[in-house]
């Protein structure tokens, strides 16, 4: 069990750096060239495909397992206990976000400007509604922020700020809290920002150059592997994040590794990468906090490890295949 949590570790750190940079227009000026499908299809995606697939399709076995380990088993108990915390920290841990945004001229990621003052009033006024600790003043908060999101999506295009669709999931927690829905906050806040992370991971397969780049430019290690490679098994480790966000599989465990990750990042791209992903830093804090103990994973509705195992393994196969097409036909 330590062998396989030391693989999973370093694994994660070692293809850390690309991988961390979800959003690659943020890093490169290229003018985004997609990739032939037949190239993007290549011998070596279809390998990684599948032997991804197999191993995901053994994760949810092994994942017990190594969760019984005692530190880990100790670990897990103790977040536990601050599960009562989850709400405050994303209520406001989306002000602070959304601070570092304005004041850095920004709405919602680093390259989205801000070209209006009302733009600029309407978000401090989410911003202040959200630090004052009253839930009818979080709702109007959210509200504000629902607004603000959806003129920017008005004016960017759907697909374009489907790279930042966990945001609609943070206004959907913030708007339910204190009500009868309040329990469907998390499981759909797992849902989104896994959404986004499988969006943004296909964005490195079919505009490969701009990841190319990134690395050239910025002297990102790729460790002995070729820089095309290197970025199609990095997309591949963000893909399987936010898959297992959406299948509920991501524990406690997963999600440190994870957060580990984002934070490293920001010595290797600094300001911009502070601010663009410092939203995803609170909801990967929160995930640590949560863990999957309130979500029921849909592998569950199959009995035995077989059809689990079978259904993980098609499942995963099937998403990959519909993120591309549709990102191909539309992004």
């Amino acid at each position: 069990m330590r062998i396989f949590s030391s693989i999973i570790i370093f694994f994660a750190a070692l293809l850390s750096p690309l991988f961390i940079s979800a959003h690659v227009k943020w890093f490169t000026k290229l003018e985004p060239v997609k990739e032939p499908i037949k190239q993007i299809l290549s011998p070596l995606f279809m390998t990684i495909s599948i032997l991804v697939a197999l191993l995901l399709a053994v994760l949810p076995q092994l994942l017990p397992a190594v969760m019984k380990w005692e530190p880990l088993a100790k670990i897990d108990k103790k977040l536990e206990g601050f599960r009562k915390y989850s709400r405050y920290i994303l209520k406001y841990g989306t002000a602070v976000a959304l601070i570092f945004q304005v004041t850095s001229g920004s709405l919602f990621a680093p390259e989205i400007h801000i070209e209006s003052s009302i733009i600029t009033y309407l978000a401090w006024a989410s911003i202040v509604f959200l630090l004052i600790p009253h839930h009818y003043s979080t709702k109007l908060g959210a509200l504000f922020l629902l607004g603000l999101f959806s003129f920017v999506t008005a004016h960017q295009g759907i697909f374009y700020m489907l790279d930042y669709g966990f945001y609609i999931a943070i206004i959907f927690v913030l708007l339910i809290g204190s009500t009868k829905l309040e329990n469907w906050g998390f499981p759909f806040l797992y849902l989104g920002t896994g959404l986004s992370l499988c969006w943004v991971a296909v964005e490195k397969w079919v505009y490969p150059a701009l990841s190319i780049d990134i690395i050239a430019n910025h002297g990102v290690p790729t460790f002995g592997f070729p820089s095309a490679t290197f970025v199609i098994l990095s997309a591949f480790i963000e893909f399987v994040v936010g898959y297992l966000l959406v299948v509920g599989i991501l524990n406690r465990l997963l999600a440190f590794v994870l957060t580990g990750i984002f934070v490293m990042t920001t010595t290797l791209f600094g300001g911009v990468e502070l601010v663009g992903h410092f939203m995803i830093h609170i909801i990967l804090i929160i995930f640590i906090i949560e863990g999957v103990s309130f979500y029921k994973p849909p592998i569950t509705m199959h009995k035995s490890v077989l059809d689990q195992m079978i259904f993980v393994f098609l499942n995963f196969i099937f998403v990959l295949a519909t993120f591309i097409i549709i990102y191909y036909r539309f992004a």
